[in-house]
């Protein structure tokens, strides 16, 4: 774009002057926003109507020089109706008002642009997130499937107990590692200032080792936890206790047992 030709064809002065249709306007403030020497102008034609406008305020009229031509009228009829008003003193102001508003809109939207980038990029952290994380489950669920699938595990079925007969648990043992993996699905979500423990059992005599507490029992999805098991156990139980777990189990909330079977 010849912008020299642009600005020699007076159509700024009129932007200026608040003369233009509304597209032209629109299409004026466009070109302003490309090209850094129209604003420039435009910004030099406003300084310039400020000026003028300044120059024809009533401040700078000499009373005292207007009082005296008065004198000398001679008592002639003075014309007194009322002068045009001077419209460079309107359009002045009202195009720096307009330019002042276009500027603001070019600021609002640069800002809400900037307020959706930053939220597309939460957004795009979260779902990385989220997939990670599934990823991760997928791959804890597959060494998880792995583990009790294997030959050498045991496996050790906890029944419902007294008034608790619906509940049920299974143990899934290897020896190998010392570890069990507890599917506990079958109990309900502990209720608010009780936490399930588990119990390792030797049967002659009756003596429980507790293998610890279920802390995120409530919030964990698939209700399968492992578990350190270092003992000679002949039969686990499950038993509900107050916040922070027991020293022994407390028999009246025993809600699971299973005895491990022995070999033939």
């Amino acid at each position: 774009m010849d912008t020299n030709a642009y600005i020699e064809s007076g159509i700024l002065e009129l932007y200026v002057a608040g003369q233009l249709s509304e597209k032209e306007n629109q299409e004026v403030y466009e070109l302003l926003q490309q090209y850094p020497e129209l604003l420039q102008e435009v910004l030099e034609i406003e300084a310039a109507v400020v000026k003028l406008t300044a120059a024809v305020s009533p401040h700078s009229i000499n009373f005292e020089s207007f009082r005296g031509k008065l004198k000398d009228t001679d008592n002639k009829v003075v014309d007194m109706r009322p002068k045009k008003p001077n419209w460079i003193s309107y359009t002045g102001w009202a195009a720096s008002i307009l330019l002042a508003g276009g500027l603001l809109w070019t600021l609002n939207n640069k800002t809400k642009l900037e307020e959706q980038l930053q939220t597309a990029d939460i957004e795009n952290q979260y779902l990385e997130t989220q997939i990670e994380d599934a990823r991760n489950n997928l791959a804890n669920t597959k060494d998880l499937l792995d583990a009790i699938r294997d030959k050498d595990i045991l496996a050790v079925p906890l029944g419902g107990q007294g008034d608790f007969a619906n509940s049920y648990a299974k143990v899934y043992w290897n020896k190998a590692d010392n570890t069990i993996y507890l599917d506990a699905v079958g109990l309900p979500n502990a209720p608010e200032g009780k936490v399930w423990q588990v119990w390792s059992l030797t049967l002659n005599p009756l003596t429980p080792t507790s293998l610890g507490t279920i802390e995120d029992f409530n919030t964990d999805e698939n209700k399968i936890f492992t578990i350190a098991n270092a003992n000679e156990s002949q039969a686990f139980g499950i038993t509900l206790e107050p916040a922070g777990g027991s020293e022994s189990p407390t028999m009246e909330q025993l809600y699971t047992l299973g005895v491990v079977p022995t070999a033939p």
